[in-house]
């Protein structure tokens, strides 16, 4: 009787164990679940936070059909918008990208024990900051016509996204009076990361929230300084609409370039002075490419020295500047618009050839647009001093397609947020001011959909004739007509759906597909600009 009594006490101790196991293993799993469950819902409030549209309230609705001419005035303003790089670092491997991990070390500048990067925007990520070879600039002119008070600001940057434009609106003074600001960036590839893609990694912003903050206020000073400035004054326009076709090349086809230099003088009606210039020209400001490490607002910083200093040969003085502030505004970019390392750049005074990205290269190209556009400007085509100033301009909503801005939305390493489902809110403007008319486009326009000459090439991915026709400039009135890209918003290349290529064959018989599309927001943005600007346009007539 012992041996059974054993086994019944084995047995009973199993089924109590298996169902102590049991018993143990549904809590487990229930509570798994639940912290499962709740680490989902964590994640879809902090994805949903990240897509909020972060001013919801806010659509621009603008139209101002002015026919009455009137005395124009003008003030301009520049306001720094340079990071402090407090550290240094040993770039061992010499391939621009900081690698602790491999040997690289730090200078600790400002003792706080840590590297404080200041992370480089344009090329590949981890690309930190060495130091500063120029200040940036947040660069700011007024127009009025005793109407409306325009604003055109452009910032030495990357790209500044439309949420962060409106809370430099809201920053500027209601004494100002400003009817409408246009933000747009120079696009340089060599200053800090405004829009988070060029971090220390793919799903790391490069942001630096202080800084930021820095710019929007500076962006907001340098509108009201331009405000307060305001003078009565005589509208100086010229242009060169080829002398600097050899400072650019298109590195896709088909080759079709927006190379022309458009030029704003204002010049104060009483004593002649010149309050300040608007240059206007389409190439990526990139010609120091991917291996520099030292802020620079580029070639542009060259235009700018070159207009308001003049132009020098050496020590020696070849063409004088003509003073104010000088404001270089890029047009269209994509393409790609740019002074690629192939690309060599001659000295405009000494001869001197550059093909190697340097700091030499980048001061010749800056020469000789400057002293192309001070010859125009000695010349100009007309002078005018009364206008009137009409102005359309809309919020558009524009379909995110792009897998990967979808997923650093989500994840908040772009923070703009959307409206609607993946859809991103930008903004479109028109402007007419006497014999000039302007547009702003939010990203990196190709020329051909500005200029014309948009193709339907074999291989492309949607079998369909070019959309975006007219080209925009057949469609603007006057007789001198300036594109702002990359203005209150930076939405990536804007590429004609008749030349969307990522699937195979590929167009022009390449065998890969061609750069743009990875940084677009999809085929339909450049039919839905064009539309809208098409529409906008006839209403400015």
């Amino acid at each position: 009787m012992n041996r059974p009594n054993t086994l019944m006490i084995i047995f009973v101790g199993i089924n109590w164990f298996e169902s102590l196991i049991t018993t143990y293993m549904k809590k487990f799993f229930k509570y798994l679940g639940l912290v499962f469950l709740l680490l989902l819902i964590c994640l879809i409030v902090w994805i949903s936070h990240n897509l909020k549209d972060q001013h919801p309230d806010y659509n621009v609705d603008l139209k101002i059909l002015n026919n009455a001419p009137a005395q124009l005035s003008a003030g301009f303003s520049a306001m720094p918008i340079t990071p402090t790089v407090p550290d240094r670092w040993d770039d061992k491997n010499k391939n621009a990208e900081y690698e602790p991990k491999k040997g690289e070390t730090f200078t600790d500048g400002n003792g706080n024990g840590k590297f404080d990067p200041v992370w480089i925007a344009g090329f590949g990520e981890n690309r930190a900051a060495n130091g500063i070879h120029d200040d940036l600039w947040a660069r700011a002119m007024v127009i009025d016509d005793g109407k409306t008070r325009l604003a055109i600001v452009v910032l030495d940057a990357i790209g500044f996204m439309n949420n962060d434009v409106i809370d430099v609106r809201n920053r500027v003074s209601k004494e100002s009076g400003i009817t409408y600001a246009i933000i747009s960036s120079t696009h340089t590839h060599e200053g800090p990361d405004l829009l988070g893609l060029w971090g220390p990694n793919p799903i790391t912003s490069g942001i630096n929230p202080a800084h930021m903050e820095y710019v929007k206020n500076q962006t907001a000073k340098a509108i009201d300084n331009a405000a307060k400035s305001i003078r009565p004054v005589r509208l100086s326009i010229s242009q060169d609409l080829t002398g600097a076709a050899n400072l650019v090349i298109d590195t896709r086809k088909p080759e079709v370039f927006d190379s022309g230099l458009r030029m704003l003088q204002f010049l104060d009606k009483e004593n002649g002075k010149t309050l300040g210039t608007l240059i206007s020209w389409g190439d990526h400001p990139e010609t120091l490419w991917s291996d520099n490490l030292l802020l620079t607002s580029d070639f542009p910083h060259f235009v700018r020295e070159g207009i308001e200093k003049g132009v020098f040969k050496k020590d020696s003085l070849m063409r004088p500047g003509v003073g104010g502030v000088a404001i270089y505004a890029s047009a269209c970019v994509g393409g790609l618009m740019t002074t690629h390392p192939r690309l060599t750049i001659k000295d405009p005074f000494t001869g001197e050839e550059f093909k190697a990205p340097t700091f030499e290269k980048a001061a010749a190209q800056g020469k000789q647009l400057a002293n192309l556009a001070l010859t125009a400007m000695a010349k100009p085509e007309e002078v005018i001093d009364s206008a009137a100033i009409s102005l359309i301009a809309k919020t558009v909503p524009l379909p995110l397609n792009n897998p990967m801005f979808k997923l650093a939305a989500m994840l908040g390493v772009m923070k703009r947020g959307t409206t609607g489902w993946m859809k991103m809110k930008s903004e479109l403007s028109v402007i007419k001011i006497g014999p000039i008319s302007m547009v702003t486009i939010p990203g990196e326009l190709y020329p051909e959909i500005l200029n014309g000459g948009i193709e339907s090439p074999e291989g492309q991915d949607y079998k369909i004739a070019p959309v975006e026709v007219p080209a925009i400039r057949d469609l603007m009135p006057g007789k001198y007509k300036f594109m702002f890209g990359l203005a209150n918003d930076e939405i990536g290349y804007i590429v004609p759906k008749s030349q969307w290529d990522e699937k195979a064959p590929f167009t022009y018989g390449r065998d890969s597909g061609p750069y743009g599309e990875v940084n677009s927001l999809g085929p339909e943005t450049a039919p839905t600009i064009h539309r809208n600007i098409k529409a906008m346009l006839e209403e400015l007539k």
